[in-house]
């Protein structure tokens, strides 16, 4: 049986400004509007905006919403001491495997979770099985849109379009932090190693300020420019820095798990101790290959202390070489090769991320 793709509300939007369509996790995505490489530049340098609105926004109510989610995420949403703040975190199996990463949020109502499109039936499916027995609501909004406007000059921009008496609480906004503005929710945490905002809205809503945002100097953006600027900015793409295989203490995540209080039982806890135990096998760095060639995922990378895989590879059009994210060996150090058409070329190892706020970050 053939699946329809799925389109979001902006889809007549994208056409209009001439956006090459493509299949992306069953929706018909913008890969990019004429050039990949002038909509990175323009995050980088101005501000730029991507349709999100294929990810799913998930509202969670009920008694147990709160206790529910200290066990189901390896982060405690515990920390989030007062309404509309926010914390990534990733959703673990009983094996200490990554079903997802995600965003959470405390609301006046409860708590807002946005999750990958990609993984939408297994995380509601899973998160329904936990959820059995317990006084927990989950809501799908699928009645809203979203809209990531990135970029240096992001937030003016955007508040140039924003109702005039909303601009104080957006400009005061601080990181990982949101405000509810009717059906409006306006959030800023990003993921492109710039500043900006995630503006949740009703879909019928969002034609109108996509197009404002544009006449406001907004660029429309695709799907190619946010894949170089995330790994830019040396961020995690799920089922291909980390999947169900792959624990968040072996994918750079480890920042992610709260460890404390150890009464919290979340799952994949024992896993994961289980592993802190015996000793982490793998870790997650950046290469940086400043000379001729490409790094991909799925090459091989050699070292000293063992043999590793490239997760994410690029072309970094902000540095003008190839970078990557790699899971090597723990014991790795600083130099490694790596097979590129059968051929070992050397790579510097470096701590991610490779850029943030438009600047090369490493050494």
């Amino acid at each position: 049986m053939t699946v329809a793709i799925q389109r979001t509300p902006l889809n007549a939007s994208h056409r209009e400004f001439s956006a090459k369509m493509v299949d992306f996790a069953g929706w018909d995505m913008p890969i990019h509007y004429g050039s990949q490489l002038k909509e990175h530049e323009v995050v980088r340098a101005d501000a730029g905006m991507f349709d999100v609105s294929h990810m799913v926004v998930l509202d969670i109510t009920g008694s147990d919403a709160e206790s529910w989610l200290r066990h189901l995420l390896a982060n405690d949403v515990a920390r989030l001491k007062e309404a509309n703040k926010a914390l990534y975190s990733a959703m673990l199996n009983e094996q200490g495997g990554v079903i997802d990463d995600l965003i959470t949020y405390r609301t006046a109502w409860g708590f807002r979770m946005v999750v990958n499109a990609g993984t939408r039936e297994k995380d509601l499916a899973w998160m329904q099985q936990q959820s059995e027995g317990r006084d927990v609501v989950l809501t799908v909004r699928d009645e809203l849109a979203m809209i990531a406007v990135q970029g240096p000059n992001a937030i003016a921009k955007a508040l140039s379009v924003l109702p005039p008496d909303w601009a104080d609480a957006v400009t005061a906004l601080k990181p990982f932090s949101a405000l509810p503005f009717g059906d409006w929710f306006v959030a800023r945490t990003g993921y492109t190693g710039e500043d900006g905002l995630e503006v949740m809205l009703p879909a019928a809503d969002a034609p109108a300020f996509f197009k404002r945002l544009a006449e406001a100097g907004v660029a429309p953006c695709g799907l190619g420019a946010r894949d170089t600027l995330r790994l830019e900015a040396g961020m995690n793409l799920y089922g291909h820095d980390m999947d169900e295989t792959v624990s968040p203490l072996q994918a750079g995540m480890g920042w992610t798990v709260a460890w404390a209080p150890e009464e919290r039982d979340f799952i994949g806890r024992k896993a994961l101790e289980a592993e802190k135990a015996q000793g982490i096998a793998m870790k997650q760095v950046g290469l940086v290959l400043e000379g001729k060639g490409v790094l991909r995922e799925g090459m091989k990378v050699e070292t000293e202390a063992g043999d590793g895989v490239i997760t994410s590879g690029t072309f970094s059009p902000t540095l003008k070489f190839s970078v990557a994210i790699a899971r090597v060996p723990a014991a790795t150090a600083d130099a490694a090769q790596v097979d590129i058409r059968g051929q070992l070329v050397d790579a510097r190892v470096v701590k991610l991320p490779f850029v943030r706020n438009g600047k090369r970050v490493f050494e």
